[in-house]
Protein backbone atom coordinates (compact mmCIF):
# COMPACT_ATOMS: atom_id res chain seq x y z
CA UNK A 1 0.00 0.00 0.00
CA UNK A 2 1.47 3.38 -1.06
CA UNK A 3 1.26 6.61 0.93
CA UNK A 4 -1.87 8.49 0.03
CA UNK A 5 -3.80 5.39 -0.99
CA UNK A 6 -7.31 5.29 0.39
CA UNK A 7 -8.06 2.73 3.07
CA UNK A 8 -10.79 0.45 1.83
CA UNK A 9 -13.01 -1.05 4.52
CA UNK A 10 -13.72 -4.76 4.21
CA UNK A 11 -16.86 -5.39 2.24
CA UNK A 12 -19.75 -6.41 4.47
CA UNK A 13 -22.03 -9.26 3.54
CA UNK A 14 -25.68 -8.49 2.80
CA UNK A 15 -28.02 -8.98 5.76
CA UNK A 16 -29.59 -12.11 4.30
CA UNK A 17 -26.20 -13.83 4.00
CA UNK A 18 -25.64 -13.80 7.78
CA UNK A 19 -26.47 -16.99 9.65
CA UNK A 20 -28.39 -15.19 12.40
CA UNK A 21 -30.69 -13.55 9.83
CA UNK A 22 -31.37 -16.88 8.13
CA UNK A 23 -32.10 -18.59 11.45
CA UNK A 24 -34.41 -15.74 12.52
CA UNK A 25 -36.41 -15.97 9.29
CA UNK A 26 -36.57 -19.76 9.68
CA UNK A 27 -37.94 -19.44 13.23
CA UNK A 28 -40.65 -16.99 12.12
CA UNK A 29 -41.67 -19.17 9.17
CA UNK A 30 -41.63 -22.32 11.30
CA UNK A 31 -43.78 -20.72 13.99
CA UNK A 32 -46.26 -19.51 11.35
CA UNK A 33 -46.55 -22.95 9.76
CA UNK A 34 -46.91 -24.63 13.16
CA UNK A 35 -49.77 -22.29 14.06
CA UNK A 36 -51.56 -22.27 10.68
CA UNK A 37 -51.01 -25.92 9.73
CA UNK A 38 -50.38 -27.86 12.97
CA UNK A 39 -50.36 -31.32 11.41
CA UNK A 40 -47.85 -30.29 8.77
CA UNK A 41 -45.79 -28.52 11.43
CA UNK A 42 -45.63 -31.72 13.50
CA UNK A 43 -44.49 -33.66 10.45
CA UNK A 44 -41.42 -31.39 10.17
CA UNK A 45 -39.97 -32.75 13.41
CA UNK A 46 -37.32 -34.85 11.56
CA UNK A 47 -35.73 -31.63 10.25
CA UNK A 48 -35.00 -30.40 13.77
CA UNK A 49 -34.03 -33.82 15.10
CA UNK A 50 -31.81 -34.43 12.09
CA UNK A 51 -29.90 -31.18 12.54
CA UNK A 52 -29.32 -31.86 16.25
CA UNK A 53 -28.03 -35.34 15.35
CA UNK A 54 -25.69 -33.83 12.78
CA UNK A 55 -24.29 -31.40 15.36
CA UNK A 56 -24.08 -34.16 17.99
CA UNK A 57 -22.02 -36.13 15.47
CA UNK A 58 -19.19 -33.58 15.70
CA UNK A 59 -19.46 -32.64 19.39
CA UNK A 60 -17.35 -35.59 20.58
CA UNK A 61 -14.35 -34.93 18.27
CA UNK A 62 -14.62 -31.17 18.87
CA UNK A 63 -14.43 -31.54 22.65
CA UNK A 64 -11.79 -34.27 22.56
CA UNK A 65 -9.48 -32.41 20.18
CA UNK A 66 -9.95 -29.03 21.88
CA UNK A 67 -9.28 -30.34 25.38
CA UNK A 68 -6.37 -32.61 24.45
CA UNK A 69 -4.50 -30.04 22.36
CA UNK A 70 -5.25 -27.34 24.92
CA UNK A 71 -3.83 -29.28 27.87
CA UNK A 72 -0.91 -30.76 25.93
CA UNK A 73 -0.06 -27.30 24.58
CA UNK A 74 0.06 -25.81 28.07
CA UNK A 75 2.65 -28.31 29.36
CA UNK A 76 2.29 -26.70 32.81
CA UNK A 77 -0.04 -29.18 34.51
CA UNK A 78 -0.32 -26.97 37.57
CA UNK A 79 -2.06 -24.48 35.30
CA UNK A 80 -4.60 -27.13 34.27
CA UNK A 81 -5.55 -27.71 37.90
CA UNK A 82 -5.65 -23.97 38.54
CA UNK A 83 -8.03 -23.33 35.63
CA UNK A 84 -10.25 -26.23 36.68
CA UNK A 85 -10.36 -25.04 40.30
CA UNK A 86 -11.32 -21.49 39.29
CA UNK A 87 -13.97 -22.78 36.88
CA UNK A 88 -15.59 -25.06 39.46
CA UNK A 89 -15.55 -22.31 42.10
CA UNK A 90 -17.37 -20.06 39.62
CA UNK A 91 -19.82 -22.81 38.67
CA UNK A 92 -20.67 -23.64 42.28
CA UNK A 93 -21.29 -20.03 43.26
CA UNK A 94 -23.48 -19.01 40.34
CA UNK A 95 -25.36 -22.32 40.08
CA UNK A 96 -26.31 -21.98 43.74
CA UNK A 97 -27.23 -18.33 43.20
CA UNK A 98 -29.54 -19.37 40.33
CA UNK A 99 -31.25 -21.95 42.57
CA UNK A 100 -31.75 -19.39 45.32
CA UNK A 101 -33.10 -16.82 42.85
CA UNK A 102 -35.69 -19.32 41.60
CA UNK A 103 -36.67 -20.12 45.19
CA UNK A 104 -37.10 -16.45 46.11
CA UNK A 105 -39.15 -15.61 43.03
CA UNK A 106 -41.40 -18.65 43.55
CA UNK A 107 -42.09 -17.64 47.16
CA UNK A 108 -42.77 -14.01 46.27
CA UNK A 109 -45.16 -14.58 43.34
CA UNK A 110 -46.64 -18.02 44.21
CA UNK A 111 -48.00 -18.37 40.67
CA UNK A 112 -49.54 -21.80 41.29
CA UNK A 113 -51.43 -20.94 44.47
CA UNK A 114 -54.69 -20.14 42.65
CA UNK A 115 -54.94 -23.55 40.94
CA UNK A 116 -56.05 -25.62 43.99
CA UNK A 117 -55.25 -28.99 42.37
CA UNK A 118 -56.02 -32.19 44.26
CA UNK A 119 -52.88 -34.40 44.01
CA UNK A 120 -55.12 -37.50 43.91
CA UNK A 121 -56.54 -36.39 40.55
CA UNK A 122 -53.14 -36.24 38.86
CA UNK A 123 -51.99 -38.96 36.49
CA UNK A 124 -48.52 -40.17 37.50
CA UNK A 125 -48.26 -42.11 34.23
CA UNK A 126 -47.92 -38.84 32.32
CA UNK A 127 -44.45 -38.29 33.75
CA UNK A 128 -43.43 -41.92 34.23
CA UNK A 129 -40.92 -41.86 31.37
CA UNK A 130 -39.10 -38.94 32.99
CA UNK A 131 -39.18 -40.38 36.49
CA UNK A 132 -37.76 -43.64 35.10
CA UNK A 133 -34.56 -41.80 34.23
CA UNK A 134 -34.34 -40.04 37.58
CA UNK A 135 -32.11 -42.70 39.16
CA UNK A 136 -29.36 -41.71 36.72
CA UNK A 137 -29.21 -38.31 38.42
CA UNK A 138 -28.24 -39.69 41.84
CA UNK A 139 -24.73 -38.88 43.09
CA UNK A 140 -23.57 -42.51 42.83
CA UNK A 141 -25.03 -42.92 39.36
CA UNK A 142 -23.52 -39.61 38.29
CA UNK A 143 -20.00 -40.58 39.40
CA UNK A 144 -20.18 -44.03 37.81
CA UNK A 145 -21.50 -42.58 34.55
CA UNK A 146 -18.44 -40.35 34.19
CA UNK A 147 -16.16 -43.37 33.79
CA UNK A 148 -16.53 -45.06 30.36
CA UNK A 149 -16.21 -48.81 29.83
CA UNK A 150 -13.15 -48.37 27.63
CA UNK A 151 -10.97 -45.52 26.45
CA UNK A 152 -12.53 -45.70 22.99
CA UNK A 153 -16.16 -46.19 24.08
CA UNK A 154 -16.22 -42.65 25.46
CA UNK A 155 -15.54 -41.32 21.97
CA UNK A 156 -18.50 -43.08 20.36
CA UNK A 157 -20.97 -42.90 23.25
CA UNK A 158 -21.79 -39.20 23.00
CA UNK A 159 -21.64 -38.50 26.76
CA UNK A 160 -19.97 -35.10 27.24
CA UNK A 161 -18.63 -35.89 30.70
CA UNK A 162 -17.10 -39.19 29.59
CA UNK A 163 -15.46 -37.50 26.59
CA UNK A 164 -14.14 -34.76 28.86
CA UNK A 165 -12.83 -37.32 31.37
CA UNK A 166 -10.88 -39.24 28.70
CA UNK A 167 -9.68 -36.06 26.96
CA UNK A 168 -8.28 -34.58 30.19
CA UNK A 169 -6.43 -37.80 31.02
CA UNK A 170 -5.06 -38.15 27.49
CA UNK A 171 -4.04 -34.49 27.36
CA UNK A 172 -2.17 -34.81 30.67
CA UNK A 173 -0.41 -37.98 29.44
CA UNK A 174 0.56 -36.23 26.20
CA UNK A 175 1.94 -33.28 28.14
CA UNK A 176 3.96 -35.54 30.43
CA UNK A 177 5.85 -37.23 27.60
CA UNK A 178 7.05 -33.86 26.34
CA UNK A 179 8.72 -33.62 22.92
CA UNK A 180 8.16 -37.32 22.24
CA UNK A 181 4.47 -36.58 21.91
CA UNK A 182 4.90 -33.72 19.44
CA UNK A 183 4.05 -35.83 16.34
CA UNK A 184 0.78 -36.89 17.96
CA UNK A 185 0.10 -33.31 19.05
CA UNK A 186 0.68 -31.99 15.51
CA UNK A 187 -1.71 -34.57 14.06
CA UNK A 188 -4.41 -33.70 16.59
CA UNK A 189 -3.90 -29.96 15.99
CA UNK A 190 -4.36 -30.45 12.24
CA UNK A 191 -7.40 -32.65 12.85
CA UNK A 192 -8.83 -29.91 15.06
CA UNK A 193 -8.64 -27.36 12.24
CA UNK A 194 -10.33 -29.81 9.86
CA UNK A 195 -13.13 -30.61 12.34
CA UNK A 196 -13.87 -26.92 12.98
CA UNK A 197 -14.02 -26.32 9.23
CA UNK A 198 -16.54 -29.17 9.09
CA UNK A 199 -18.54 -27.43 11.83
CA UNK A 200 -18.68 -24.26 9.70
CA UNK A 201 -20.02 -26.31 6.79
CA UNK A 202 -22.64 -28.07 8.91
CA UNK A 203 -23.84 -24.82 10.50
CA UNK A 204 -25.16 -23.76 7.11
CA UNK A 205 -27.96 -26.24 7.82
CA UNK A 206 -28.92 -24.41 11.03
CA UNK A 207 -31.89 -22.53 9.47
CA UNK A 208 -33.36 -25.84 8.27
CA UNK A 209 -33.01 -27.36 11.73
CA UNK A 210 -34.48 -24.33 13.50
CA UNK A 211 -37.37 -24.21 11.00
CA UNK A 212 -38.32 -27.84 11.60
CA UNK A 213 -37.90 -27.73 15.37
CA UNK A 214 -40.01 -24.62 15.96
CA UNK A 215 -42.70 -25.76 13.50
CA UNK A 216 -43.00 -29.05 15.41
CA UNK A 217 -43.16 -27.33 18.81
CA UNK A 218 -45.89 -24.87 17.82
CA UNK A 219 -47.74 -27.48 15.75
CA UNK A 220 -47.84 -30.07 18.54
CA UNK A 221 -48.35 -27.91 21.62
CA UNK A 222 -49.89 -24.78 20.11
CA UNK A 223 -49.56 -21.19 21.23
CA UNK A 224 -52.86 -21.61 23.11
CA UNK A 225 -51.32 -24.14 25.49
CA UNK A 226 -49.17 -21.35 26.86
CA UNK A 227 -52.15 -19.38 28.10
CA UNK A 228 -53.26 -21.84 30.78
CA UNK A 229 -49.91 -21.63 32.53
CA UNK A 230 -48.84 -18.23 31.26
CA UNK A 231 -48.03 -17.01 34.77
CA UNK A 232 -45.45 -19.76 35.32
CA UNK A 233 -43.90 -19.40 31.86
CA UNK A 234 -43.81 -15.60 32.10
CA UNK A 235 -42.31 -15.66 35.59
CA UNK A 236 -39.64 -18.09 34.47
CA UNK A 237 -38.71 -16.04 31.41
CA UNK A 238 -38.55 -12.81 33.39
CA UNK A 239 -36.45 -14.42 36.14
CA UNK A 240 -34.03 -15.84 33.58
CA UNK A 241 -33.83 -12.48 31.82
CA UNK A 242 -33.12 -10.83 35.17
CA UNK A 243 -30.34 -13.34 35.85
CA UNK A 244 -28.68 -12.79 32.46
CA UNK A 245 -28.97 -9.01 32.23
CA UNK A 246 -28.50 -8.12 35.90
CA UNK A 247 -26.49 -10.89 37.59
CA UNK A 248 -24.34 -11.86 34.60
CA UNK A 249 -24.38 -8.23 33.48
CA UNK A 250 -22.78 -7.14 36.75
CA UNK A 251 -20.20 -9.93 36.46
CA UNK A 252 -19.40 -8.84 32.91
CA UNK A 253 -19.11 -5.19 33.90
CA UNK A 254 -16.75 -6.03 36.78
CA UNK A 255 -14.60 -7.96 34.29
CA UNK A 256 -14.52 -5.09 31.83
CA UNK A 257 -16.96 -6.11 29.10
CA UNK A 258 -20.61 -5.61 28.22
CA UNK A 259 -23.10 -8.46 28.47
CA UNK A 260 -25.14 -6.88 25.64
CA UNK A 261 -22.06 -6.72 23.44
CA UNK A 262 -21.37 -10.40 24.10
CA UNK A 263 -24.98 -11.32 23.30
CA UNK A 264 -24.75 -9.41 20.02
CA UNK A 265 -21.57 -11.29 19.14
CA UNK A 266 -23.30 -14.63 19.85
CA UNK A 267 -26.65 -13.74 18.29
CA UNK A 268 -26.54 -16.45 15.62
CA UNK A 269 -25.88 -19.13 18.26
CA UNK A 270 -28.59 -17.72 20.56
CA UNK A 271 -31.15 -17.89 17.75
CA UNK A 272 -30.06 -21.44 16.99
CA UNK A 273 -30.54 -22.42 20.64
CA UNK A 274 -33.95 -20.72 20.62
CA UNK A 275 -35.02 -22.58 17.49
CA UNK A 276 -33.80 -26.04 18.53
CA UNK A 277 -34.35 -25.81 22.34
CA UNK A 278 -30.85 -27.25 22.75
CA UNK A 279 -27.78 -25.37 23.92
CA UNK A 280 -25.77 -28.38 22.76
CA UNK A 281 -26.61 -27.52 19.16
CA UNK A 282 -24.46 -24.39 19.44
CA UNK A 283 -21.60 -25.90 21.49
CA UNK A 284 -19.07 -26.35 18.63
CA UNK A 285 -19.71 -22.83 17.39
CA UNK A 286 -19.39 -21.41 20.92
CA UNK A 287 -15.96 -23.01 21.33
CA UNK A 288 -14.84 -21.47 18.05
CA UNK A 289 -16.24 -18.00 18.75
CA UNK A 290 -14.83 -17.72 22.26
CA UNK A 291 -11.36 -18.61 20.99
CA UNK A 292 -11.71 -15.96 18.27
CA UNK A 293 -12.78 -13.52 20.99
CA UNK A 294 -9.44 -13.82 22.74
CA UNK A 295 -9.99 -16.62 25.27
CA UNK A 296 -7.05 -19.04 25.31
CA UNK A 297 -7.80 -22.40 23.74
CA UNK A 298 -6.90 -24.39 26.90
CA UNK A 299 -9.35 -22.34 28.96
CA UNK A 300 -12.11 -22.62 26.36
CA UNK A 301 -11.52 -26.37 26.08
CA UNK A 302 -11.80 -26.91 29.83
CA UNK A 303 -14.47 -24.42 30.87
CA UNK A 304 -17.11 -24.76 28.14
CA UNK A 305 -17.53 -28.59 28.14
CA UNK A 306 -17.52 -28.79 31.95
CA UNK A 307 -19.90 -25.84 32.11
CA UNK A 308 -22.38 -27.73 29.95
CA UNK A 309 -22.74 -30.21 32.82
CA UNK A 310 -21.93 -28.17 35.93
CA UNK A 311 -23.00 -24.61 35.12
CA UNK A 312 -26.65 -24.84 34.09
CA UNK A 313 -28.04 -21.57 35.45
CA UNK A 314 -31.29 -21.75 33.48
CA UNK A 315 -31.97 -25.32 34.57
CA UNK A 316 -31.32 -24.38 38.20
CA UNK A 317 -33.73 -21.44 38.12
CA UNK A 318 -36.33 -23.71 36.51
CA UNK A 319 -35.93 -26.48 39.09
CA UNK A 320 -36.66 -24.47 42.23
CA UNK A 321 -39.27 -22.28 40.50
CA UNK A 322 -41.14 -25.29 39.05
CA UNK A 323 -40.88 -27.36 42.25
CA UNK A 324 -42.47 -24.60 44.33
CA UNK A 325 -45.08 -23.95 41.62
CA UNK A 326 -46.16 -27.60 41.92
CA UNK A 327 -46.17 -27.35 45.71
CA UNK A 328 -48.33 -24.21 45.66
CA UNK A 329 -50.66 -25.62 43.00
CA UNK A 330 -51.29 -28.81 44.98
CA UNK A 331 -51.63 -27.02 48.32
CA UNK A 332 -48.45 -28.64 49.66
CA UNK A 333 -46.97 -26.60 52.49
CA UNK A 334 -43.19 -26.46 52.48
CA UNK A 335 -41.44 -25.28 55.61
CA UNK A 336 -38.14 -23.43 55.47
CA UNK A 337 -36.42 -26.74 56.27
CA UNK A 338 -38.23 -28.45 53.37
CA UNK A 339 -37.17 -25.69 50.99
CA UNK A 340 -33.56 -25.87 52.15
CA UNK A 341 -33.65 -29.65 51.61
CA UNK A 342 -35.07 -29.06 48.13
CA UNK A 343 -32.28 -26.57 47.46
CA UNK A 344 -29.60 -29.00 48.67
CA UNK A 345 -30.91 -31.89 46.59
CA UNK A 346 -31.24 -29.66 43.52
CA UNK A 347 -27.60 -28.57 43.90
CA UNK A 348 -26.54 -32.20 43.50
CA UNK A 349 -29.10 -33.47 40.98
CA UNK A 350 -28.53 -30.53 38.63
CA UNK A 351 -24.87 -31.46 38.15
CA UNK A 352 -24.41 -33.59 35.07
CA UNK A 353 -27.69 -32.67 33.40
CA UNK A 354 -26.95 -32.49 29.67
CA UNK A 355 -27.76 -29.38 27.64
CA UNK A 356 -30.39 -31.19 25.56
CA UNK A 357 -34.16 -30.97 25.39
CA UNK A 358 -35.89 -32.73 28.30
CA UNK A 359 -32.89 -32.88 30.62
CA UNK A 360 -34.31 -30.18 32.90
CA UNK A 361 -37.58 -32.09 33.29
CA UNK A 362 -35.71 -35.32 34.13
CA UNK A 363 -33.57 -33.47 36.67
CA UNK A 364 -36.71 -32.00 38.25
CA UNK A 365 -38.14 -35.53 38.54
CA UNK A 366 -34.94 -36.66 40.23
CA UNK A 367 -35.13 -33.79 42.71
CA UNK A 368 -38.80 -34.30 43.59
CA UNK A 369 -38.30 -38.04 44.03
CA UNK A 370 -35.89 -37.31 46.87
CA UNK A 371 -38.10 -34.64 48.45
CA UNK A 372 -41.28 -36.58 49.36
CA UNK A 373 -43.21 -33.47 50.41
CA UNK A 374 -43.88 -32.46 46.80
CA UNK A 375 -45.84 -35.00 44.69
CA UNK A 376 -43.85 -36.10 41.61
CA UNK A 377 -47.16 -36.58 39.79
CA UNK A 378 -47.57 -32.81 40.03
CA UNK A 379 -45.09 -32.53 37.19
CA UNK A 380 -48.01 -33.42 34.92
CA UNK A 381 -49.25 -29.86 35.54
CA UNK A 382 -46.32 -28.32 33.70
CA UNK A 383 -45.66 -31.05 31.14
CA UNK A 384 -47.64 -29.20 28.47
CA UNK A 385 -45.57 -26.03 28.68
CA UNK A 386 -42.20 -27.56 29.55
CA UNK A 387 -41.18 -27.48 25.90
CA UNK A 388 -41.68 -23.71 25.83
CA UNK A 389 -39.59 -23.31 28.98
CA UNK A 390 -36.89 -25.53 27.51
CA UNK A 391 -35.86 -22.77 25.11
CA UNK A 392 -35.35 -20.34 28.00
CA UNK A 393 -33.42 -22.91 30.05
CA UNK A 394 -31.09 -23.56 27.13
CA UNK A 395 -30.57 -19.86 26.35
CA UNK A 396 -29.73 -19.04 29.98
CA UNK A 397 -27.38 -22.02 30.24
CA UNK A 398 -25.64 -20.93 27.04
CA UNK A 399 -25.19 -17.32 28.21
CA UNK A 400 -23.91 -18.47 31.60
CA UNK A 401 -21.21 -20.64 30.06
CA UNK A 402 -20.09 -17.94 27.63
CA UNK A 403 -19.66 -15.44 30.48
CA UNK A 404 -17.96 -18.05 32.70
CA UNK A 405 -15.34 -18.79 30.04
CA UNK A 406 -14.42 -15.14 29.54
CA UNK A 407 -14.26 -14.54 33.30
CA UNK A 408 -12.00 -17.55 33.95
CA UNK A 409 -9.78 -16.60 30.99
CA UNK A 410 -9.38 -13.10 32.42
CA UNK A 411 -8.69 -14.45 35.92
CA UNK A 412 -6.02 -16.72 34.48
CA UNK A 413 -4.38 -14.01 32.38
CA UNK A 414 -5.11 -16.08 29.29
CA UNK A 415 -7.07 -13.43 27.44
CA UNK A 416 -6.21 -11.35 24.36
CA UNK A 417 -8.02 -8.02 24.73
CA UNK A 418 -7.27 -6.93 21.16
CA UNK A 419 -8.91 -10.06 19.73
CA UNK A 420 -11.90 -9.53 22.03
CA UNK A 421 -12.33 -5.89 20.98
CA UNK A 422 -12.12 -6.91 17.36
CA UNK A 423 -14.78 -9.61 17.85
CA UNK A 424 -17.10 -7.20 19.71
CA UNK A 425 -16.73 -4.75 16.82
CA UNK A 426 -18.13 -7.39 14.47
CA UNK A 427 -14.86 -8.33 12.78
CA UNK A 428 -13.56 -11.48 14.55
CA UNK A 429 -10.14 -12.71 13.48
CA UNK A 430 -9.90 -15.88 11.35
CA UNK A 431 -9.13 -18.96 13.43
CA UNK A 432 -5.80 -19.38 11.60
CA UNK A 433 -4.70 -15.95 12.82
CA UNK A 434 -5.83 -16.72 16.36
CA UNK A 435 -3.86 -19.99 16.35
CA UNK A 436 -0.78 -18.26 14.97
CA UNK A 437 -0.89 -15.55 17.64
CA UNK A 438 -1.36 -18.14 20.38
CA UNK A 439 1.67 -20.08 19.14
CA UNK A 440 3.86 -16.98 19.58
CA UNK A 441 2.64 -16.19 23.09
CA UNK A 442 3.33 -18.20 26.22
CA UNK A 443 -0.21 -18.97 27.28
CA UNK A 444 -0.92 -19.22 31.00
Amino acid sequence: MQPGDAIVAPKRQPFYRHLYAQVLVAIVLGAAIGQLAPSFGESLKPLGDGFIKIVSMVITPVIFLTVVTGIAGMRDLMAVGRVAAKAFAYFLFFSTLALILGLIVANVFQTGAAMHVDPATLDPGAVAQYAAHAHDQTVTGFILNIIPKTLVSALNGGDILQVLFVAVLFGIALALIGDKGKPVYDVLESASLAVFRLVHILMKLAPVGAFGAIAFTIGKYGIASLMSLAALVGTFYLTSLLFVLVVLGVVARLCGFSILGLLRYLKAELLLVLGTSSSEAALPSLLDKLERAGCAKPVVGLVVPTGYSFNLDGTNIYMTLAALFIAHATGTHLSLGDQLLLLSVAMLSSKGAAGVTGAGFITLAATLSVVPSVPVAGMALILGVDRFMSECRSLTNFCGNAVATIVVAKWEGAFDQSLFDRAMAGDPAPIEEVEARAANVAMI
